[in-house]
């Protein structure tokens, strides 16, 4: 059995500390996710102490040890898609839209390409898919799993966003091509 495994069992029978020893191994994992869904370290914040409480709450009830990551990873995107909802439905007058920057002329000073502004675009499906299959290293199944669609559907989305990445990518290279 594996260490991860062993802890999940020792967590399920009360263990605390193995219980914070499976989170810190996934915080900055989940962290990175919620702030590809939500863009705010607030309700980032919020999202993930929600995640750990159902989480901590339902452990007993998980069957399979194996599956504790994809079980973990759909409850955040639940709870993000919550926070989504709630966020939709309020409107908060003090707020004042930050100006966005979409050119990309600072790319020509570094030569470099900020993947995750591009990423960020992406349209959230498309995103979460992104960043599940290439930050999570979760495979086709378990995404599919995780978000409870089809494989085909996950590896229509990885192959939509990796086509709108490489059209956003490529103009900025050449740009910055150009003026070197």
């Amino acid at each position: 059995m594996l260490e991860n495994e062993l802890d999940i069992k020792k967590a399920q029978r009360g263990d605390h500390e193995a219980f914070i020893r499976l989170f810190r191994q996934l915080e900055s994992q989940l962290y990175r996710l919620a702030k590809t869904i939500l863009m705010k370290d607030e309700d980032c914040a919020d999202a993930l102490q929600e995640t750990t409480l159902k989480v901590y709450k339902g452990l007993i009830n998980l069957r399979h040890p194996k599956f504790f990551k994809t079980w973990v990873i759909r409850i955040l995107i639940n709870e993000c898609n919550q926070l989504l909802r709630i966020r939709e439905r309020t409107v908060v007058v003090a707020e004042i839209p930050e100006e966005m920057d979409v050119s990309y002329a600072h790319f020509e000073n570094s030569g470099a390409v900020d993947l995750q502004s591009f990423i960020n675009e992406l349209d959230e499906s498309l995103r979460i898919a992104i960043v599940l299959f290439y930050y999570e290293d979760l495979s086709i199944k378990q995404i599919a799993d995780v978000l409870d669609i089809s494989e085909g559907a996950v590896k229509a989305r990885l192959h939509r966003a990796r086509r709108l990445l490489s059209k956003q990518i490529h103009p900025v290279r050449e740009e910055g091509l150009a003026n070197e």
